[in-house]
């Protein structure tokens, strides 16, 4: 068995809850989505056994808060995930997946092999795409067998009644993680201040619990 990745490296956590954390990143190639904010466009791929990322993995020196599993959507190829996951949590490092949160089988067939997922919600006027509250429900139901947080890049395009939509999906899966809400890093953040400030305020009065985080290895420019 072999997977495709398109690079494995040492950096801190540029976005989310564990900004600032030291990790290394696997990105697996290839996603099944589209998003026209996307800030990974992949072209390239090496492939590995598991074990011989595993070994790659292990060059790198102690000290890391996780091994961070992204992409492209790494739950593309699950049985190779899977296989992965199972070494690297055989030898006690922790296991942080970076996912779009559309593919609810397989992250049922890894769950167990995770420690925190990191799970985008793909609000519809931000992606330019269509509507994936479905897969988003049941991914999330999955997910919260784990600690779990939610990521939304939030566009100038960006509806309030998708927000809504995601508020309510929240609520009917009865979970009180946190979501972040995310300037789309293509965009001007002064521009966007406002939208998201609003929007961190309906959040709010909705009972959820909310944050601001941008990307801030692109600010800091660190890979």
């Amino acid at each position: 068995m072999k997977g495709k990745i398109a690079e494995v490296f040492e950096s801190v956590q540029g976005e989310g809850l564990y900004l600032g954390e030291r990790q290394i990143f696997v990105r697996f190639f290839g996603c099944n989505l589209s998003c026209k904010f996307c800030d990974t466009r992949l072209n390239h791929f090496t492939e590995y056994e598991p074990e011989e990322l595993f070994e790659e993995i292990k060059l790198y020196q102690s000290g890391f808060h996780s091994i961070s599993f992204t992409g492209g959507e790494p739950l593309l190829q699950k049985d190779y995930l899977k296989e992965v996951l199972k070494l690297v949590s055989g030898h006690g490092f922790r296991n942080y997946l970076e996912t779009n949160g559309t593919l609810p089988g397989e992250l049922a067939d890894v769950i167990d092999y995770l420690d925190i997922v990191a799970m985008d919600l793909k609000l519809p006027s931000s992606t330019g795409m269509g509507n994936l509250w479905d897969l988003h429900r049941e991914f999330l139901k999955i997910a919260l067998k784990k600690e779990v947080f939610l990521k939304a890049v939030i566009c100038q395009s960006t509806q309030e009644e998708d927000l809504r939509d995601a508020l309510a999906l929240i609520k009917e899966v009865g979970m009180a993680a946190i979501l972040v809400l995310q300037p789309n890093s293509y965009e001007d953040g002064g521009a966007l201040t406002g939208k998201i400030e609003k929007f961190k305020n309906i959040c709010t009065k909705q009972g959820a619990v909310v944050c601001i985080i941008p990307q801030m290895h692109k600010i800091a420019g660190i890979k």
